[in-house]
C-alpha cells in the first residue's frame, strides 16, 4: 500500500526570537542546509529537504502540549521546559507557572521568560528547545535518513 506521508518532506517549524542568540544560530544553521551543501563540509552533498516555517511568537497552548509530548523526558514539567532560568526571564523557581496555559501565557507578555527556539520536526516528532546542538542533531538526523544510514 503506498504511504504518502513516508515520501511528504518533513515539516520544521521554529519558533524565533530576535533578540535571542541561540535562536538566530538556530535559524542560520535551518536555513543553510536547505540552501548549501550539507553538511557544508562536503561540497559535493546536496542540501537537506524540508520545509521551514518561521513563527516569530511563542507556541500557544496546544502547540506547547504536543511539543512537551515530543521532549524524551515525560517526568520533565512544563516550567522547566520552556522556561528560561536567566534573570532577565523576571520569575524565580516559585513564580513560574507551572501549566502550559499558564507558561503560553506569560510568553505572550515576557517574550525573555522564554527558552528561545524552540524548533520542532512535526514528522517525526522531534523537538529542540533552547539549544543549538540539539538543531544539529535533528539536520544530522535528516542527512543520515537522506544517505540511507537509518
Amino acid at each position: 500500500m503506498f504511504n504518502s506521508f513516508k515520501n511528504r518532506l518533513p515539516e520544521i517549524s521554529i519558533f524565533h526570537h530576535t533578540f535571542s542568540p541561540p535562536s538566530n544560530k538556530a535559524l542560520g544553521l535551518l536555513r543553510a542546509a536547505i540552501s548549501s551543501p550539507y553538511p557544508s563540509t562536503n561540497p559535493d552533498a546536496p542540501p537537506l529537504k524540508y520545509n521551514l516555517e518561521v513563527v516569530e511568537s511563542p507556541p500557544n497552548k496546544d502547540q506547547l502540549n504536543t511539543i512537551l509530548s515530543y521532549l524524551p523526558s515525560k517526568a520533565t514539567t512544563p516550567s522547566m521546559a520552556f522556561l528560561s532560568a536567566h534573570p532577565a526571564s523576571g520569575a524565580t523557581l516559585e513564580e513560574r507557572p507551572q501549566t502550559v496555559e499558564a507558561i503560553a501565557d506569560l510568553a505572550q507578555k515576557n517574550p525573555k521568560a522564554f527558552k528561545w527556539p524552540i524548533v520542532v520536526n512535526w514528522n517525526d516528532g522531534t523537538v529542540a528547545v533552547g539549544d543549538v546542538k540539539d538543531v544539529k542533531r535533528m539536520l544530522e538526523k535528516l542527512r543520515k535518513k537522506r544517505d540511507g544510514e537509518v
